[in-house]
């Protein structure tokens, strides 16, 4: 009897990774782009592609920014949805920073529907707020190389000072304290209803929506991370 190769297959991962600021969307993501062979996508970088390249979505889109004015969600949710039909997000991808309101959330569900394809899981990196104010805020950066330290997790080994060029560390304007508070509140306000739009198509037999403690260690909240990735891939398979 012949076996059912295609049965065996990796099922396609398509991964939201939501998470507020300071909780480590970066560094787990670039993880998973490694292990997964998966696309990271942004809308930012795919936003400057267009632009750059003087795509028909591009030129919209510059109109709206050249006002200063936000673009419009269905123009969002076209250039994440060309983006998703290119070679490279065929088995799969990582989207930050997008959907951030419902109704692009409802427009990607769609847009996935007419190709024949849905969402894997949306993972939720939980931080409470007074963490990531204390991770954010006390960061402190060499403002010629970008070297990061923390005065409380890396400190420098004389406060305030780069410990490899001795140029004097500052604190950017969006690390400080009521900078972070107002991201925070842009975060839980926006985001907030998405979660939930998730959460709602969450079923007895699957959970689409996963949450993440993200107050472990890095090494430790991939661990967790990419285990749940292994588990929802292989639930798709059965």
């Amino acid at each position: 009897m012949p076996v059912n190769v295609s049965a065996f297959m990796p099922a396609e991962l398509n991964l939201v990774l939501v998470g507020p600021p300071g909780a480590g969307k970066g560094t787990q993501a670039s993880r998973l782009v490694k292990d997964f062979s998966l696309p990271f996508i942004s809308v930012g970088d795919i936003l400057r592609a267009n632009v750059k390249e003087g795509t028909e979505l591009g030129v919209k889109a510059k109109e709206y920014m050249d006002k200063g004015e936000l673009l419009p969600d269905d123009l969002v949710v076209d250039l994440i949805t060309e983006r998703l039909k290119q070679p490279d997000a065929k088995e799969g991808f990582i989207l930050d920073g997008f959907p951030r309101t419902v109704p692009q959330a409802e427009a990607l569900e769609k847009g996935l529907t007419v190709s024949g394809r849905k969402l894997t899981a949306v993972i939720v990196i939980e931080v409470p707020d007074e963490d990531l104010i204390e991770r954010l805020s006390g960061r402190r950066v060499n403002p010629t190389t970008g070297r990061t330290y923390h005065i409380k997790y890396d400190p420098p080994k004389h406060e305030g000072v780069d410990d490899i060029d001795g140029t004097k560390l500052i604190q950017r304007d969006d690390d400080k304290p009521e900078t972070i508070a107002n991201r925070l509140k842009v975060y839980h306000d926006q985001t907030s209803p998405v979660i939930g739009f998730y959460e709602r198509q969450n079923t007895e037999n699957k959970a689409l929506v996963r949450r993440i403690d993200g107050t472990r260690e890095p090494d430790e909240v991939y661990r967790h991370i990419r285990a749940l990735v292994a588990t929802v891939r292989l639930e798709d398979t059965l």
